[in-house]
């Protein structure tokens, strides 16, 4: 007799495969789901500039003809002079979201008390700090990215369009501007500087976030400018300073390729990626990064 209750559902079997459920990955998402403003200023950024540009460009037939006996670099310096600002603005809408990001991430979660609800998860404090580590160093920089790309294409599309429009050929416009290039150029700048270089700085504001029971803009900013007030007074030097600026502004004075290209976009690989000082920040980055696992693992919601 079969006294097996039937249930509806077939018992699973032994060698079934366990779905993986990649808790880095949904942890992501679930920052981005939360955050939604991190990706919504960048985007705010470009319909400015784009927005911005497609007025201008009403008058760009008139300027090309008055500089078309004019000095070649300056033309050049005219006609790129939109693009550059587009992504530099861009990507210092990035920057200081990257900061407030970083600096709200583990703060957030204990003043409004929802770390008691992501503990009771099986999702490691570990996996938790590199989530939102990945947001302001990786995603943010890719998105940047492709943000920047269709920016700089619409503006170069705007360009052409204004300018056939006006009975002028697009030649002299495709020759000073070199949108694959300027766009390469972002990206490589993006990795290196905004990624790379910049790594110590968003995990520093990381641990301060996960440590900081009030106020971590203030507690992530005061002790640099003592430190450097410090010095100031009893050594009458500014190292410390000096020092964090170069993190800040990037390693812009090593050896650049002399091909025209902003000292920025144009630094070598190979002394970007020899340099000491990448390296060292990194290691930082990473020591930074495992103390904010461990501050959190131990912090009480306020």
């Amino acid at each position: 007799m079969n006294t097996q209750a039937n249930t509806g559902f077939e018992p699973m079997a032994a060698d079934a495969p366990v779905r993986e459920t990649r808790p880095l990955y949904w942890s992501v998402r679930r920052e981005l789901w939360e955050n939604r403003w991190v990706y919504l200023a960048p985007l705010s950024a470009a319909a400015l500039v784009v927005a911005g540009h497609a007025i201008s460009v009403a008058w760009l037939p008139h300027r090309l003809r008055a500089m078309a006996s004019g000095d070649a670099m300056k033309v050049h310096e005219t006609l790129t002079s939109h693009y550059e600002f587009a992504s530099g603005l861009i990507m210092a809408t990035v920057m200081v979201v990257g900061i407030f990001y970083s600096l709200e991430a583990l703060y957030g979660e204990r003043k409004d008390r929802s770390i008691l609800f992501w503990k009771s998860l099986p999702v490691s404090d570990r996996t938790t700090v590199l989530a939102k580590a990945f947001i302001p160093i990786v995603g943010l920089q890719l998105f940047a990215f492709a943000v920047i790309a269709v920016t700089l294409s619409a503006m170069f599309v705007a360009s052409s369009v204004a300018v056939a429009a006006s009975g002028m050929s697009v030649a002299e416009l495709w020759t000073q501007v070199s949108l694959m290039a300027m766009i390469g150029n972002m990206l490589y700048h993006l990795v290196t500087v905004h990624a790379l270089w910049h790594a110590p700085i968003y995990a520093w504001f990381l641990l301060v976030s996960a440590w900081a029971r009030r106020v971590p803009l203030l507690w992530a900013t005061l002790p640099l400018v003592a430190i450097g007030v410090v010095e100031k007074f009893v050594l009458n030097s500014a190292h410390f300073a000096n020092f964090v600026m170069y993190r800040l502004s990037g390693p812009e004075n090593f050896s650049f390729d002399a091909n025209g290209l902003d000292p920025m976009m144009g630094m070598g690989a190979g002394k970007f990626f020899g340099a000491p000082g990448l390296w060292l920040g990194l290691a930082v980055a990473g020591l930074f990064l495992w103390a904010a696992m461990r501050v959190r693992r131990w912090r009480e919601p306020m």
